[in-house]
């Protein structure tokens, strides 16, 4: 890892393949605490490599061709953009490779996947599926550059940004950087366990480059 000090905002750079194992851990990391993924995965002492292998699939297929994955020069944050302006696509083998890394969780992923299928926007868009920022340089801002550097691309092309938010502390981020709550605003991921939707028009004002 880069020895850049926490205080230095590190440069970014697309992700290529020889990165995919690297932002599948950033992605892992940092996701283990979320009550989504509690809820894929129950067991704790299977958590990390179940979860790790199915962002893996989603990673791989952004950098494909799907997508786009920014991720920072010190190797602690990343962002994984879906381009949905045209027909979208599924990993290769989706399914079978799903069943596989998920086992008996299977019906808990395949929920998940047709909750978010369901409530997902059909207008144009680019879709943030992970923005995700090691545990050890959370609270720097690398979130927001992250953000800010595909938003300034976006917003050059015309294009705006969907998201599904983790939680009421992300939501508040999300909003500063313009998204704005969806009708419906949220979808189950199970009891007492929503994912918030947030759309971000294109061309949206700058927000503050402190946060």
């Amino acid at each position: 890892m880069s020895s850049t000090s926490p205080t230095t905002a590190p440069a970014l750079r697309t992700a290529t393949e020889p990165d995919i194992d690297l932002v599948a851990d950033i992605v892992a990391d940092a996701f283990l605490h979320l009550d989504v993924i509690r809820f894929l995965v129950p067991d704790d002492q299977r958590r990390h490599a179940v979860s790790r292998a199915w962002y893996r699939l989603y990673i791989a297929h952004a950098i494909g061709g799907a997508g786009q994955v920014v991720v920072t020069e010190d190797n602690t944050a990343a962002a994984v953009w879906f381009d949905r302006t045209r027909e979208p696509s599924e990993p290769d083998d989706y399914g079978a490779r799903l069943a596989e890394l998920a086992g008996d969780y299977l019906p808990r992923f395949q929920h998940l996947d047709a909750q978010m299928d369901a409530h997902h926007p059909r207008d144009p868009h680019w879709h943030l599926l992970f923005l995700a920022v090691h545990p050890s340089r959370w609270g720097q801002g690398l979130g927001s550059r992250l953000m800010r550097s595909t938003h300034q691309q976006l917003d050059r092309d015309g294009i705006p940004a969907y998201l599904e938010a983790t939680s009421k502390q992300n939501r508040r981020l999300y909003h500063r950087h313009g998204y704005t709550d969806m009708n419906p605003p949220t979808l189950a991921v199970s009891d007492g366990t929503p994912l918030y939707r947030m759309w971000r028009p294109a061309g949206h004002p700058k927000p503050d480059s402190t946060q």
